[in-house]
């Protein structure tokens, strides 16, 4: 148990380090590429912070642990509005100014409306999860679209401010990025076997395990970078990572999780997960799209957010031990 402990906690440093020089290196690439800095902050940073979710859920399908690559994205998905959202709010307040932003957040519910209809039947299949990334594909290239009209928005501003600082040198870039990735495949496999390993001495499913601990080592990119934003007065950035992440761990990482080892989806999932998932969306929708103001997650608001993490995970702790005593 020791070892896989301690396998666990490598492969979370490891994977939460490689990320972020995985998405220098990648931002820094593109920019020399010369893509437009809107679309760099939209797709190859929204990659980069949802790449450890990607890699981790990949490898857990194709060992033959699709629980662990749900429990992954899904877990991942509410830690992020309830755990991330909710701490950055707390340290200083979330104003929304992009209209981009306030395009995405009904994209978002629709996205997760989609999922959880096709996972409704208690079977994650591998039609399914073509769906879901011909979904991915179809967001992408709107982003895409949106991001190379190149009229004002807040957003735009704030990711010209972000990346306007010098870039790496082009060779430099690439090693990063090349050495990131195989960091992010190499940390992930450990944390993996570690999870797996756990889950089997403890005798809980791997689910639960992917919808806690490791669904909350993946998120912690996104919450250093959306503190780090908020810290520079850049809160749409830190929004929209949280948005992006949500979006592609919903369409590409159940997707991929789906085409790799379909699954059945146990009944905990759909009336405990999901739901929650859902409704986490939906308060993000009322708290950040301002009708008829601007939008903003306060500080209480904030202290909602939280507090729903630490009730779905009070809730996932006793519902496991439940388990161990039966």
């Amino acid at each position: 148990m020791l070892l896989n402990t301690a396998a666990v906690i490598a492969g979370l440093v490891v994977l939460v380090w490689s990320a972020d020089r995985f998405v220098d290196g990648a931002s820094a690439t593109a920019k020399h590429l010369g893509m437009p800095t809107l679309l760099i902050g939209m797709l190859i940073v929204g990659f980069g912070t949802s790449a450890p979710e990607i890699v981790v859920s990949t490898i857990a399908s194709s060992q033959g642990n699709p629980g662990l690559a749900l429990g992954n994205a899904i877990g991942s998905n509410i830690a992020n509005i309830a755990l991330i959202l909710g701490i950055t709010a707390l340290i200083i307040p979330i104003t929304v100014h992009s209209s981009i932003i306030k395009r995405e957040l009904p994209l978002l519910i629709a996205i997760s409306a989609f999922a959880i209809l096709l996972l409704l039947d208690g079977n994650l299949s591998r039609l399914d999860g073509i769906l879901m990334l011909v979904c991915f594909v179809i967001v992408m290239g709107w982003s895409i679209y949106i991001a190379m009209r190149k009229s004002p928005d807040a957003l735009a501003n704030e990711f010209d401010q972000e990346l306007s600082v010098p870039s790496m040198p082009l060779k430099l870039a690439i090693f990063w990025l090349l050495f990131g990735l195989v960091l992010l495949v190499a940390s992930s496999r450990l944390l993996v076997w570690g999870s797996v390993n756990i889950a089997v001495a403890l005798g809980v499913s791997d689910l639960v395990i992917g919808l806690t601990v490791v669904a909350i080592g993946t998120s912690l990119p996104e919450l250093a970078s959306s503190i780090a934003a908020t810290r520079k007065n850049e809160h749409d950035i830190a929004l929209g990572n949280v948005i992006g992440s949500n979006m592609f761990n919903t369409l590409m990482v159940i997707g991929l999780a789906g085409v790799i080892h379909p699954l059945p989806v146990e009944h905990a999932v759909i009336y405990r997960d999901l739901p929650v998932m859902g409704l986490l969306t939906l308060t993000l929708f009322v708290f950040a799209f301002g009708f008829r103001r601007e939008g903003r997650i306060n500080r209480v608001e904030g202290g909602f957010l939280l507090l729903s993490w630490i009730s779905y995970t009070a809730w996932l702790v006793l519902s496991a031990l439940k388990q161990l005593v039966q």
